[in-house]
């Protein structure tokens, strides 16, 4: 996708302040300073619209951004951080587990790994917990270009082994400098933003099989018409 807008909506912590207008949403998970900004800013090509900290931890909200007008990047906190309070993590939990749980527009979530590190007890927590949820979900293993390419096939093993990753999920090898799976990861992000939900699949299956019975009944109706009268 060519991005020609994109642009800060709101920091969100309640669904009352959830966008109303039914765009897909893309929700962005990882644990504090994977890269998710980084891979955020390469993706719309800015600099610094998705704010990147030194501070980790720092995103306490959902932080929705509209992209060309069409879908929303939902930037999760970032998880696994020490310093943050145990109370501030379970709020965080539990605003997150109810997003999930409840929020229609959403189409798919990236989960963000650092693919230099065997993913922590966070990242396959965090996996288990989009599973259980039925969520579409992307692994994006960024940072690539920080190890050699030869050892890349190593490392994308050891990602998916510890996660436990099902293969009918997507997986993009990335990197926020290089641009390395920009332009796969935008073809998995369209897929899932602008694919049919199963209510528009199901009123298009009823309509194709009213067309076919229709269809059948006037060829009946035909064959009947040229039968020769006795």
């Amino acid at each position: 996708m060519k991005v020609n807008n994109a642009e800060f909506i709101i920091s969100a912590v309640r669904p009352d302040q959830y966008p109303e207008d039914g765009l897909p949403e893309i929700a962005l998970a990882g644990r504090s300073n994977v890269g998710k900004s980084s891979m955020t800013n390469r993706l719309i090509n800015r600099k610094n619209l998705a704010r990147t900290s030194a501070t980790p931890g720092k995103t306490q909200h959902l932080n929705y951004y509209l992209i060309n007008e069409m879908l929303y990047f939902v930037d999760f906190p970032g998880y696994g951080y020490a310093k943050v309070s145990k109370s501030q993590r379970e709020a965080w939990g539990k605003m997150i587990e109810r997003y999930l749980l409840e929020r229609e527009p959403l189409k798919l979530v990236i989960l963000v790994i650092d693919l230099r590190h065997a993913p922590s007890k966070d990242d396959i927590m965090m996996y288990d917990w989009l599973k259980y949820y039925d969520c579409n979900i992307c692994v994006v293993a960024t940072k690539a270009d920080k190890i050699p390419r030869s050892k890349w096939d190593k490392h994308i093993k050891v990602v998916k082994t510890d996660l436990g990753f099902v293969p009918e999920d997507d997986f993009v090898l990335f990197s926020s400098e290089t641009g390395l799976g920009k332009d796969e990861l935008w073809s998995i992000i369209e897929r899932h933003a602008f694919a049919p939900d199963e209510d528009e699949l199901e009123e298009e299956e009823m309509e194709s099989l009213s067309a076919n019975e229709q269809d059948s009944d006037n060829h009946h109706e035909r064959e009947e018409d040229d039968i020769p009268s006795q």
